[in-house]
């Protein structure tokens, strides 16, 4: 039985409490999600969003992962699984009128990002 062969090689990686909000993420993770990681890291380049650099660096770690540790060709990667999750929120007061107060919810994001090899 051969133990050196790798079943469902990919690269993941994880970024944790991101001071965002996942809706906002998502938006962004919509459009990545299914592409070749060369297309995907154009489209993340040249999008005007705060998500797209995070998202960036989250797939640019995955792809390292999955080159360093599983011995994928980079050249034909493609981004597999793109998932946002809601970290924990902070919550913070906003004072109002008449000695009242608002709550102000300050979300944070968990961002996961996992290549896999395309099959041929």
């Amino acid at each position: 039985m051969a133990n050196n062969v790798v079943k469902d090689a990919q690269g993941k990686a994880v970024t944790k409490y991101i001071r965002i909000s996942p809706l906002k993420v998502r938006g962004v993770a919509n459009e990545i999600r299914g592409k070749n990681v060369r297309e995907a890291l154009g489209i993340l380049k040249f999008t005007p969003r705060k998500a797209a650099s995070y998202l960036k660096k989250t797939l640019e770690s995955a792809i390292s992962n999955a080159e360093n540790n599983s011995n994928l060709n980079k050249d034909a990667l493609i981004v597999s699984e793109v998932y946002i999750d809601e970290g924990p929120t902070l919550k913070r007061f906003k004072p109002r009128a008449r000695g009242s107060a608002d709550r102000i919810l300050k979300r944070t994001s968990h961002i996961t990002v996992i290549v896999t090899e395309k099959e041929a």
